[in-house]
């Protein structure tokens, strides 16, 4: 898995490195250049053979320093390079260094320079890397829209454009450009880059919501703090023990050599789900909860899921109403009949029903079915998805207090809403995250963020308010499990997976009525097995979109089951 640190995190162990003596800020900035430089040659190879004519622009920080190196050590290669600067001089002394070793007047940074000089073959974008949390203004707005192609006067360059850490104006901690709703080519503030280099580790910026449409290819590049990043993650300066674990991706990102970062944790996805002998019975029966006739197929997509990814035994409990209706359908998969929270009580009296899913396709009586089986003993694993978790949208604290209700018992509960579940779950996080104008009420560790919560911010304060694992879908799908406080600070713990379906996992077949029930059920088939409730929902999505990607376009969410015995050869015979 590879580590995402925010800028922070960055900036810290960039400063650790130099404070410990192993680096110093101008080597750093020299490998820098050198690697963006690298990574050009080798996604334009011609270049390497024939320079071309680059324009590089530098902003006044350390981004803008890269972008100086970067200049240098293309002129070195023969290119004809023209550097624009921001008026304002460097105030870091390595940028200012920088500035000084590539020598001459750069030009002007700004829109009439840049719109009345021809055309270059290449264009470097350093002007503001990772630092950037709110919309730029005057000036330097209108250059970053002509770099995007929205000037409005057919300045549009931007396939041969290289960013340096992130194209300037995304947030590399959010992954939004602020001050508009979505970047487009008609009104965007940040360019839309070819390529991007980023170093030592990505940012959440690089896959979260517009970061992946603006960045083009995602490098990540080594520049050397090997030695000095926290193996838990963390921007504080504790003692790599006491440090909180930071985001990790699922799954690795190829340039970043494994070897980078070890963990005991490190296990890839394909793996958990390979079955190493037992029973049926040693892998676990789920128990999945179905809604009346017409609206079951829901719930058999889950139960489908749960089998297919391993669970020994999988039930189907429908109303009687349904009962026909699955019968006809199911196999493999058992059925029995439940009409309310009563029947429930009842089935659950066989302790060998381990994992409850509801929610898909629930409907009337969500609520009562909810809270029977959070309440269940002995306690059980429980995915809420769905209408479960809808059912309590006029009084989430009635799910919250449920789930509290069974601390210190055994079996993980795992919430997995969309977007707008998750809205009516935990308004006041979501205004926070969203940056609503009012129209919801924010929380006061909402309004303590300036700029807005990124998505992983959010869903880490709804797992915890839940005292669940909460998996928030989306193409930029975010898992946050809470693991208490520190006992030295009293600052939360969690440990959090971004998994993001972009770049080369891009899977949009995935917008498909049922494929959020499938995932439902790959969850509590995996908890039926012993996977807890964070490695679990990580191994869930990483396989829900490597199905994807194995059936390709024309998927339903039926095939999506269908394609993991695939799945799990290919990726066990390549391992």
């Amino acid at each position: 898995m590879t580590e995402i640190l925010t800028g922070a995190e960055m900036r810290a162990l960039e400063q650790r490195a130099m404070d410990s003596g192993a680096v110093t800020g101008r080597s750093l900035m020299e490998r820098a250049g050198l690697a963006v430089v690298e990574a050009i040659e080798a996604h334009w190879p011609e270049y390497k053979e024939t320079p071309q004519s680059a324009s590089v622009l530098c902003g006044p920080g350390n981004n803008g320093g890269d972008g100086f190196v970067i200049a240098r050590l293309l002129r070195e290669r023969g290119w004809t390079v023209t550097v624009y600067a921001a008026k304002t001089a460097p105030t870091a002394r390595d940028a200012l260094a920088a500035r000084a070793a590539w020598g001459g007047d750069p030009e002007p940074l700004t829109y009439e320079a840049l719109h009345r000089a021809p055309d270059a073959a290449l264009y470097v974008d350093a002007i503001f890397g990772i630092g950037l949390s709110r919309p730029p203004v005057g000036d330097l707005a209108d250059l970053l829209r002509y770099l995007a192609g929205s000037g409005g006067d057919g300045g549009y360059f931007q396939p041969r454009m290289v960013a340096v850490d992130v194209p300037s104006g995304l947030d590399a901690d959010r992954g939004c450009v602020p001050g508009v709703p979505a970047p487009n080519p008609f009104d965007c503030p940040a360019p839309f880059a070819a390529l991007t280099v980023t170093f030592d580790s990505p940012k959440p910026g690089h896959f979260l919501a517009d970061g992946p449409a603006l960045c083009g290819k995602l490098v990540v590049a080594d520049i050397g703090l090997q030695d000095d990043r926290c193996t838990t993650g963390g921007a504080d300066t504790a003692p790599k023990t006491q440090r909180p674990i930071g985001m990790r991706l699922i799954p690795p990102l190829a340039d970043v050599p494994d070897s980078r970062i070890k963990r005991p944790f490190d296990i890839q996805p394909a793996t958990r789900l390979v079955k190493r002998g037992g029973h049926k019975f040693t892998h676990g029966h789920v128990l999945v909860l179905s809604g009346p006739m017409g609206r079951s197929g829901a719930a058999r997509l889950a139960a489908r899921g749960a089998l297919r990814v391993g669970a020994g035994l999988v039930t189907l409990a429908a109303p009687g109403s349904a009962l026909m209706e699955c019968a006809t359908q199911l196999t493999a998969i058992m059925l029995r009949r439940c009409d309310g929270p009563e029947d429930l009580q009842a089935l659950l009296s066989d302790q060998r029903l381990g994992t409850i899913c509801l929610g898909p396709g629930l409907g009337e009586g969500a609520r009562a079915l909810t809270l029977a089986a959070l309440a269940a003993e002995p306690a059980r694993s429980v995915v809420l998805d769905a209408d479960a978790l809808t059912a309590f949208a006029q009084a989430p604290d009635a799910l919250f207090d449920a789930i509290d209700a069974r601390l210190g018992r055994a079996g993980p509960v795992v919430l997995t809403p969309h977007t707008g579940e998750f809205a009516r779950l935990f308004p006041d996080i979501y205004a926070g995250w969203q940056g609503a104008d009012g129209a919801m009420p924010r929380s006061e560790a909402a309004e303590q963020h300036s700029p807005p919560l990124s998505k992983p911010e959010a869903v880490a304060q709804a797992a915890r308010r839940a005292g669940a694992t909460v998996l928030l879908k989306g193409p930029d799908t975010v898992i946050c499990t809470p693991l208490g406080t520190q006992r030295e600070t009293g600052k939360p713990v969690d440990v959090r997976t971004l998994h993001a379906a972009c770049y080369d996992r891009c899977a949009p077949w995935l917008a498909t009525a049922g494929a959020g029930d499938v995932l439902s059920g790959f969850i509590a088939g995996l908890l039926a097995r012993g996977l807890s409730g964070h490695q679990a929902a990580e191994t869930a999505a990483w396989l829900h979109v490597e199905c994807a990607r194995a059936f390709g376009p024309g998927l339903i969410a039926e095939d999506l089951p269908e394609m993991v015995p695939r799945v799990i050869s290919q990726h066990t015979d390549a391992d």
